[in-house]
């Protein structure tokens, strides 16, 4: 029986120096944290499985250096409170400035007049005319898309020479006679919306750009803009609600084999670039399809909820996508009740934005009410079913970025800033935001990024509103994640993957027309938009065009008598204080925001990501 005393008398020594060397750390070294990561607790619904905000995934190993920094609140103050040097500045302004052109000048030395560039092989790009690839053909219509789709960027940054250059290339070699099936809503925002800005640039008698004018300009672009419109009218015809049909041909109008479904940001994201055209023509067709189509939608949303689903039958009117989010498919319907109003001072533009901003803050918003201080988790907007507002999923999807530049617009600054964040700490863990992603698992749903601008557009538009060196910060990460990654022989790659960092063949169009534009100006302090007096807009695509009186005048009313009884018309002045309800007003005071967002919250979001 002595050996079995011995064995037992080993295994206990054994057990003890074990026990031993796990309290070895902390005895030796007690201010070393080696603490576990520990998923979020609160208010959000919790999703079928053990429980939610990322512990699905077992804990890292070690803590890793979160976004603002691991040595707690001094590394985030040390780096990001400090004054942002002028030269620095002026060097990041030259490296957007910089980004652009390589990329413009290497779609038309290897892709035009082809409508796209694939800048790992350096050669252009088209439709394929298969019907099965919606996510080429949708774009491309044969119709040089990224030269129009860029033109104003030129005009932001002051090229006048390259700008009336590919002014004259657009009018002489560019045709919309094309047997050619395109998606109504890329078309417009791309295209039409492209074409109205440059017209309104050349157009401009006070020039602040520089000289835009075009030698012998007898309204060429107003009219290709007409001559497209045109051509999208028979998505239009022939539906039961109004709501347009998602795709036409561009010679023979509406395809045989269309589909009766489309997605609500898809056809209720029409009514800027199609109110302008009709304003600038003294047509009302245009904006009449347009808001028809908005109000149809409107008119679908739920009894119980007040919210909209994101694809509807457009004979029938019954939703056939039920996910009320932020995200693709809905995004920029809720953008353009806004800026419709903006621009053209319809008090109905007004009431429906205001209605769907309470019902997204009553349904989707998720977490503690004042998203910087306070208990329970840091707000986040989620995916919900729009008639019972219950959770549907557990991502997010980079599109939703865009959201915290709307909240900016109405004076929601304050909730602006604490969403913007969680999307900056998802671009500080990849380099890049992925398509969609799981806020549960803490990992990308769909991983690539095909360099899209929405949080470039959120950062420009914060700090336009702060003037917190804090966005300057946020833009240069991006601008040297961009090259960093995306940066290829001829231009810039889309992400296939934002982990393994691999490439596809593709630029598209929006990375000239916004992101390059937007990391421009948020660096470019003294350009002519932000100088020169004049109030400017931007469009879904990046495009900007002139808040003014001439967009004010009202021509749809004649088709619709009556709908305009009691509307109550904006004076530009009077743009600067809208008034929005007491729930949506919460400007900030400016003092408060030393730095735009408290320490704690920031690693409270570095762990809804698991950067720590």
């Amino acid at each position: 029986m002595r050996w079995r005393s011995v064995v037992l008398a080993l295994l206990l020594l054994r057990l003890a120096l074990h026990a031993l060397l796990a309290l070895l750390p902390a005895l030796l070294a007690p201010g070393l944290c080696l603490r576990r990561h520990f998923p979020f607790a609160g208010p959000f619904p919790a999703p079928p499985g053990p429980s939610h905000w990322g512990s699905l995934l077992p804990p890292p190993p070690l803590p890793r250096a979160g976004l603002w920094g691991g040595g707690g609140s001094d590394d985030y103050e040390r780096r990001y409170s400090g004054a942002f040097p002028p030269q620095l500045r002026a060097r990041l302004r030259d490296a957007a400035r910089g980004m652009f052109v390589f990329g413009y000048d290497s779609y038309m030395r290897h892709a035009f007049p082809r409508d796209e560039l694939d800048p790992l092989h350096c050669r252009g790009r088209g439709p394929d005319h298969d019907p099965s690839n919606l996510n080429i053909n949708d774009v491309l219509g044969n119709y040089s898309l990224t030269l129009i789709d860029a033109l104003d960027t030129l005009a932001v940054m002051g090229n006048s020479s390259e700008f009336q250059k590919a002014v004259k290339l657009v009018i002489d070699t560019v045709s919309f006679d094309k047997d050619s099936t395109v998606q109504v809503f890329e078309a417009t925002i791309r295209v039409l919306g492209s074409l109205l800005s440059a017209h309104i640039i050349i157009t401009d008698t006070k020039q602040p750009f520089g000289d835009m004018t075009i030698k012998d300009y007898d309204n060429e672009l107003l009219h290709m803009a007409h001559d497209l419109a045109v051509r999208l009218l028979p998505a239009f015809e022939n539906t039961k609600t109004g709501i347009p049909y998602p795709r036409v041909n561009l010679k023979s109008g509406v395809p045989p084999d269309s589909h009766n479904e489309t997605c609500t940001a898809g056809a209720g994201s029409l009514l800027v670039e199609f109110g302008i055209l009709s304003r600038l023509l003294g047509d009302s067709t245009f904006e009449w399809v347009a808001r028809r189509a908005v109000k149809a939608l409107w008119s679908l949303r739920s009894n119980n909820t007040g919210l909209l689903g994101n694809v509807v039958n457009i004979q029938t009117g019954h939703w056939v996508g039920k996910q009320s989010g932020l995200g693709a498919g809905s995004d920029s319907f809720y953008e353009y009740l806004l800026k419709s109003y903006i621009l053209f001072g319809e008090k109905e533009d007004l009431e429906m934005f205001n209605d769907a901003y309470r019902n997204i803050q009553n349904h989707l918003r998720r977490g503690r009410e004042a998203c910087n201080e306070g208990e329970g988790d840091p707000p986040l907007y989620v995916n919900v079913n729009m008639f019972t507002g219950q959770l549907m999923n557990t991502w997010i999807d980079s599109l939703q970025a865009f959201f915290p530049g709307l909240q900016v617009l109405i004076g929601d600054v304050e909730d602006a800033i604490c969403l913007h964040a969680f999307y900056y700490a998802i671009w500080k863990r990849y380099g890049a935001l992925p398509e969609r992603y799981n806020w549960q698992l803490q990992a990308p749903d769909v991983p690539f990024y095909p360099l899209r601008p929405e949080l470039v557009e959120s950062t420009y538009l914060l700090y336009q509103a702060t003037k917190n060196p804090f966005y300057l910060h946020v833009g240069m990460d991006i601008l040297q994640s961009l090259e960093k990654y995306t940066k290829a022989k001829c231009g810039y790659a889309t992400l296939h993957h934002v982990v393994e960092k691999t490439k596809e063949d593709r630029m598209e169009s929006f990375f000239l027309s916004e992101t390059c534009k937007y990391l421009y100006l948020l660096f470019d302090e003294e350009n002519p938009l932000h100088k020169s007096g004049n109030k400017y807009m931007f469009t879904t695509e990046g495009h900007i065009v002139s808040v003014d009186e001439r967009f004010r005048n009202s021509l749809w009313e004649d088709i619709l008598p009556g709908e305009e009884d009691g509307a109550v018309k904006m004076k530009p002045n009077e743009l600067k204080a809208v008034n929005f309800s007491s729930n949506c007003n919460r400007v900030p005071d400016e003092r408060r925001y030393l730095l735009p967002l408290k320490s704690n919250y920031m690693r409270q979001i570095d762990r809804m990501v698991g950067l720590i």
